[in-house]
C-alpha cells in the first residue's frame, strides 16, 4: 500500500505559486516565518502523519471504542501517537503560543492537518473539538474561566465537546429540552441527555470540558432561549486542580458504519441531580456562542472529506498502476498481446483524472478558504476585511456540503478502480468509503447547509457578498482569457457564471414568492451548481499559473506537473461544466412535483 495521503508537490504548489501564502511572513504578525519555516512545518507533519497516525487507520478501526467499567477506551494504539501529538503542540496551531499554540496562519495548519487529520481522523478527533471549546472560551468567556481552562484545553491536556443533539432535538436545535437551573453560587445545575457527542468521553485526557446547550429555567422557547453553559468531567477547584467527578456520563457509544474509532458517546446530565456548569458568554445567547465552533467544525467536516478522497485517489493511482489486468484496447483481438496495467485503459483513465480534477480543486478550495480567514485578520482597511469576511460566510456552506458529497464520491470511484479487491477489507478503500460518509451528515446536513446559502448567505447584503464571489471568479477568467491555449476554457466558464447569476436570480424570486417551497427542494442542488462554478475557477486559476511557470521555463522534473494542471482544467470545464449548464436549466425551471405529491402517492404507509 502507498504510505501517503496526500501530494506534497500539489499541496507547495497551492500555497506558494497559487496563493502566495510565502507573503504573509512579510507582516509583523508572522516574521518569525518564511516559506523554507512553512515548508519544514508541513513536511514535519507529514512524517508525524505517516509514521506515527496512519498506523493506527485500520488497526483502530478493527478494535473500535468500548466501556470498561464504566470508562470509555479508544482504540489502545492511539495512546502513543496521541501523546507525542500533544507533545508535538499539535492540538493549537494558529493559536499564540502563550496557551500553547504555535503561532502559524490558517493555511499552513490546514496543510499540516492534511496528514494530521488526514492518517486517521477517529485518531484526529480527540483533539479537534477541544481547540473549538477552547476558542469560545477564549472569545466569550470569563477572565476567570479563561486562566481556568484556557491553556489546559488549547495544549490537549484537557480535552472538549459539543453538547448540542438530543434524542428529540437534531436539527432542530430550538426543540431541545435540556434545562438548567440557578445554584446560589452562581453555578447551573443541568439535567437532560444529550446524542452524538463526538469524542464525548475518553481516557486519553484527564478532564474532558463539556460545551452544553441548555435552557435555564423560565427562558424563552425555541432557539432565542438557548443558553450555552461550560460542564468539566472533574470540577475544576479555584487554584486549578481537579475536584469531584461531576454528574455527566456516557451511557452508551454508537456502533456506527465507519469512523469507529472514534468515540461517538450518548451522554447524561444529571442523573443523579448533581451535575453541575458556569455560564459562557450571556444568558439566552448561546447559539450565537456556539456558532463560532459549529462554523469551525463546518469547514474541518469539508476539509476531513477531502482528505479522505485525496487518500482515496493516491490509492487508486498506485493500484491501477500496479494491476495487470487485460490487453491494451488497440491489441484487444490480439490474443497473444501481454496484459497491461489497468492504467493504460481509456475508462480507467477517465476515473483517475475525474478524481485528479477534484481532490485537486477540492485542495485549492480547502486553503483558499483558510486562507481568507488570514486575509482578512491581516486586512489593513475595513474594505478588505469585509472582503474576506463575506467569501468566507458564502464559502463555508458550499465548502462543508460540496467537498463532503464529491469527497464520499470519490471514495467510490476509487472503489470501482479496484473492483472487486476493493470491496474487501483486504484493502483499505472500502473503510475510507465507510469513514467518509458521515461527513454529509453531521455538522448540518446537505440540506442545513443549502438552505442557509439560500436564505442567508445568497441574500446578505443585498446580494454583494454573492456579487464578491463572482468578482473573484471572474478576474481569473479575464486573465485565462489573456492566457494562450485557455482562451476557450475561459469563455465556457464565462458562460456558466452568468448562467449562475441568471439561475440564482430565478431561484431567489421563487424563494420570495409563494411557492417557496419549491425554491427550497431545489436548493441543494443549486449549492453543488455553485461548487462545481468554484472548483472550476480554481482550476483554471491553477491552469493560468501552470501556463506562466511552463512559458517562463520550469525545470524538466514540472513540466509533468504543470500540464497536469492544464489537463485538469480543461477536463473539469469541457466534460463536467457541461453538465452542470443542464442542471442550471433544471433549478431555474422549478419543477414542483417534491412538493405537490402528496404523502400517500410516495408509497405504502
Amino acid at each position: 500500500m502507498t504510505q501517503t495521503v496526500a501530494d506534497l508537490r500539489d499541496l507547495n504548489f497551492v500555497l506558494f505559486e497559487q496563493l502566495g501564502i510565502e507573503k504573509m511572513a512579510e507582516d509583523e504578525k508572522y516574521a518569525d516565518f518564511n516559506q523554507k519555516t512553512f515548508e519544514m512545518i508541513i513536511k514535519e507533519a507529514r512524517n508525524f502523519g505517516l509514521k506515527e497516525i496512519l498506523p493506527t487507520y485500520a488497526e483502530g478501526d478493527k478494535e473500535g471504542v468500548k466501556i470498561v467499567n464504566g470508562t470509555v477506551k479508544p482504540p489502545e494504539c492511539f495512546r502513543r501517537p496521541f501523546k507525542l501529538f500533544v507533545e508535538a503542540e499539535y492540538t493549537a496551531m494558529t493559536e499564540d503560543p502563550a496557551v500553547g499554540g504555535q503561532g502559524l496562519p490558517q493555511v499552513i495548519a490546514a496543510a499540516a492537518n492534511e496528514y494530521l487529520s488526514g492518517s486517521n481522523f477517529s485518531f484526529a478527533a480527540y483533539s479537534m473539538l477541544g481547540h473549538g471549546t477552547g476558542k469560545m472560551i477564549e472569545l466569550f468567556g470569563t477572565e476567570k474561566q479563561r486562566e481556568m481552562f484556557l491553556k489546559n484545553v488549547y495544549t490537549g491536556k484537557w480535552g472538549g465537546t459539543m453538547l448540542l443533539t438530543e434524542p428529540d432535538a437534531g436539527s432542530d436545535v430550538g426543540a431541545l429540552t435540556t434545562t438548567a437551573k440557578r445554584n446560589d453560587d452562581g453555578t447551573f445545575s443541568l439535567t437532560g441527555n444529550k446524542i452524538f457527542i463526538t469524542s464525548g468521553d475518553h481516557d486519553l485526557v484527564e478532564n474532558i470540558i463539556h460545551p452544553v446547550l441548555a435552557r435555564i429555567e423560565g427562558a424563552p422557547g425555541g432557539t432565542k432561549g438557548i443558553s450555552l453553559f461550560l460542564v468539566p468531567k472533574f470540577w475544576v477547584n479555584e487554584d486549578g486542580s481537579l475536584g469531584e467527578r461531576n454528574d455527566i456520563f456516557c451511557t452508551s457509544v454508537e456502533e456506527k458504519m465507519g469512523i469507529h474509532g472514534s468515540a461517538t458517546c450518548s451522554m447524561s446530565l444529571g442523573a443523579s441531580g448533581n451535575c453541575k456548569g458556569v455560564l459562557l458568554g450571556d444568558e439566552n445567547k448561546g447559539m450565537r456562542v456556539m456558532f463560532h465552533m459549529m462554523n469551525e467544525a463546518r469547514l474541518g467536516v469539508g476539509h476531513q472529506a477531502f482528505t479522505h478522497a485525496s487518500t482515496a485517489y493516491l490509492y487508486a493511482l498506485k493500484y491501477a498502476r500496479e494491476r495487470i489486468q487485460g490487453r491494451s484496447i488497440e491489441n484487444f483481438m490480439n490474443h497473444e498481446a501481454p496484459s497491461v496495467a489497468i492504467i493504460q485503459h481509456p475508462d480507467v483513465r477517465r476515473m483517475l483524472l475525474n478524481m485528479k480534477a477534484y481532490v485537486e480543486g477540492m485542495r485549492s478550495f480547502v486553503h483558499y478558504t483558510a486562507a481568507c480567514f488570514d486575509w482578512k485578520e491581516l486586512a489593513k482597511n475595513e474594505e478588505d476585511k469585509a472582503k474576506y469576511d463575506g467569501l468566507i460566510e458564502i464559502l463555508t456552506p458550499i465548502l462543508k456540503t460540496y467537498n463532503s458529497g464529491l469527497g464520499f464520491d470519490i471514495c467510490v470511484q476509487a472503489m470501482q478502480v479496484y473492483g472487486g479487491a476493493g470491496y474487501t477489507k483486504d484493502y483499505p478503500i472500502e473503510q475510507l468509503v465507510r469513514d467518509c460518509k458521515i461527513a454529509s451528515i453531521y455538522e448540518g446536513t446537505d440540506g442545513i447547509q443549502a438552505m442557509d446559502l439560500l436564505a442567508r448567505k445568497m441574500p446578505a447584503k443585498e446580494g454583494q457578498v454573492f456579487m464578491g464571489l463572482i468578482k473573484e471568479i471572474q478576474d481569473i477568467i479575464t486573465k485565462a482569457k489573456a492566457t494562450k491555449g485557455l482562451e476557450t476554457l475561459a469563455e465556457k466558464l464565462d458562460e456558466a457564471v452568468v448562467k449562475l447569476q441568471a439561475t440564482s436570480m430565478e431561484l431567489g424570486k421563487t424563494a420570495m414568492s409563494a411557492r417557496f417551497k419549491t425554491a427550497f427542494a431545489h436548493s441543494v442542488p443549486f449549492l453543488f451548481l455553485m461548487g462545481d462554478v468554484v472548483i472550476a475557477w480554481l482550476l483554471l486559476w491553477r491552469a493560468v499559473v501552470a501556463y506562466e511557470k511552463l512559458e517562463a521555463g520550469a525545470k524538466k522534473k514540472d513540466v509533468a506537473f504543470y500540464e497536469g494542471q492544464l489537463k485538469n482544467a480543461e477536463y473539469f470545464i469541457k466534460t463536467i461544466i457541461p453538465v452542470t449548464l443542464g442542471k442550471m436549466d433544471a433549478v431555474a425551471l422549478g419543477c414542483d412535483a417534491a412538493i405537490d405529491i402528496s404523502d400517500e402517492a410516495f408509497g405504502e404507509k
